[in-house]
């Protein structure tokens, strides 16, 4: 179905063949096995849509539970038989910096694709998700050479030694959110480690993964080694998750399908697994914070990238006495956001990613408004193309409002009133997530026992959505386990191995 303005007339139905945009073609929508792109064995295919317009892109290979085997026989020969984890960690290295350098040299075109695939402002697909991808790579590809283990005298005429090796063949699964950065994520550890990889881009955004693949073979990554499948989460998903020859799998997405992607896992051959899923962040504003810096912080940490972002500050909750000040600069504040075409200079919210987040997000604006909760601005779609949401406020919102215990994944604020801190913490650790948090306040100690108080996996004092390639990011509780970023990452795809041996006086020897 096409979707629909808030006035009820019908979008346009996607158009019937593939949309060249100017200066740059889409070039890969094969699946990418064993080296090359190739057509799905069923012959399938599934439509990418433009979020911006709902009309089709591209006619993209659907892969199915045949076409996942044949990416999964063609990882494991890579990593049996092929060349790269007999690699030293530097010569990986060298190669992954090759790939850096080959994304940087083909930015605008990914940037391009990206949001033409997903939606988000043309500036934030490259200053953000390629930009940030490279200096991931770079990052991970300077640890290659450095991970080492350990040696231990033993009580007794022994010798021990750790080594760290790579598991074999990884599975991951990413989401839509950031298709370049999470392709990345995943692909430059399990790279550097020595790892084959079968990777399921989300079936939202394929075309970055493919391009990113095809970079990847030209940077000297071997035949076999990356493989990408487009597909569907319950076939091509589910196979990843359930293949008895794939060694670990990574999934980053929601709480509701990683935990079929362990139930998967425990019933095929007990693959260890990690996941980045949802969160429903607790952003706190004490009455001392700067009033205009926090209404500035609050935005960014919801509207930015329309509010698709697993780490949306999706509880804002604020100090009894600058409640109603704060409410009224972020209306202002939210009232400002341009909406628009994606591509167009000074844009800065462009349309949810597909008809599906576009309907559910307008079903929870609608609960928020039928519970209770005062609508102070937005709510409504924009236009009448495309999946655009207008940035959406609500105040008065009390902790068991749908608005307030969900992942809604989209526009939507929902400022709550607080009086102290120690109140406060228990209604911020409330919640089945513990992805990130953020307290805003000049006090040093009310920071810091806000940080040690809170059951999540980052805390950021006075600022938000920073992030650093050298940081270890994931969550607690139902957000997942496991982390990314740098060194944390890279030893999550590689397996600890205990060596022992006798020593010349040992009676072994």
């Amino acid at each position: 179905m096409a979707p629909h303005s808030k006035d009820g007339h019908d979008m346009h139905a996607a158009a019937a063949t593939n949309i060249q945009p100017a200066g740059f073609p889409i070039k890969y929508t094969k699946l990418f096995i064993d080296g090359e792109f190739v057509d799905a064995i069923s012959g399938k295919t599934f439509q990418s849509l433009n979020p911006s317009t709902g009309e089709l892109l591209a006619s993209v290979a659907e892969a199915d539970v045949a076409d996942v085997d044949k990416a999964v026989k063609a990882a494991r020969k890579a990593f049996e038989e092929g060349p790269w984890p007999r690699l030293s960690g530097y010569e990986r290295g060298r190669i992954l910096h090759k790939f850096a350098d080959l994304l940087e040299q083909n930015e605008d075109e990914l940037a391009h694709l990206e949001t033409l695939d997903n939606g988000k402002p043309l500036f934030n697909s490259k200053y953000m998700d390629v930009v940030t991808g490279v200096k991931c790579i770079r990052m991970i590809a300077g640890w290659a050479d450095k991970v080492t283990g350990q040696t231990f005298k033993l009580d007794g005429p022994y010798q021990g030694i750790s080594v760290y090796e790579p598991y074999g063949v990884i599975g991951a699964i990413i989401p839509w959110n950031f298709p370049i950065i999470m392709f990345i994520v995943k692909t430059a550890s399990s790279l550097a480690a020595g790892n084959s990889i079968v990777v399921k881009p989300a079936e939202q955004t394929p075309l970055t993964a493919l391009y990113m693949a095809a970079l990847a073979k030209q940077a000297g990554v071997p035949n076999g080694a990356l493989n990408v499948v487009p597909g569907f989460g319950p076939i091509a998903g589910a196979s990843i998750a359930s293949h008895m020859d794939i060694d670990k799998v990574g999934f980053i997405g929601s709480t509701q399908v990683g935990r079929l992607i362990m139930e998967a896992a425990a019933k095929s051959n007990l693959k260890p697994v990690s996941l980045e899923l949802g969160g429903k962040s607790p952003l706190v504003i004490c009455e001392d914070a700067d009033l205009d810096t926090a209404v500035e912080i609050a935005n960014g940490s919801l509207f930015f990238n329309m509010g698709q972002c697993c780490t949306a500050g999706g509880r804002t909750f604020v100090q009894e006495s600058i409640y109603e000040a704060f409410v009224n600069k972020a209306i202002e504040k939210a009232k400002k956001i341009v909406i628009g075409d994606p591509f167009k200079a000074g844009v800065e919210h462009g349309p949810q990613v597909d008809e599906k987040q576009f309907k559910k997000t307008l079903d929870y604006i609608e609960s928020g408004k039928a519970e209770g909760a005062r609508l102070l601005t937005g709510g409504h779609s924009v236009g009448k193309q495309g999946y655009f949401i207008e940035p959406t406020i609500f105040s008065d919102v009390k902790d068991d409002m749908k608005i307030a215990t969900d992942e809604i994944f989209g526009p939507v604020m929902s400022i709550l009133k607080f009086k102290t801190l120690d109140e406060l913490i228990k209604r911020a650790n409330d919640s089945k997530y513990g992805l990130v948090a953020s307290i805003l306040t000049k006090d040093i100690d009310v920071a810091h026992k806000f940080a040690r108080s809170l059951r999540v996996g980052t805390v950021w004092i006075n600022c938000y959505h920073v992030y650093d390639q050298s940081v270890p990011f994931g969550g607690y509780k139902m957000s997942g386990f496991g982390r990314e970023n740098g060194l944390a990452s890279l030893l999550s795809h590689m397996q600890l191995k205990s060596i022992i041996y006798p020593l010349k006086d040992s009676p072994w020897h």
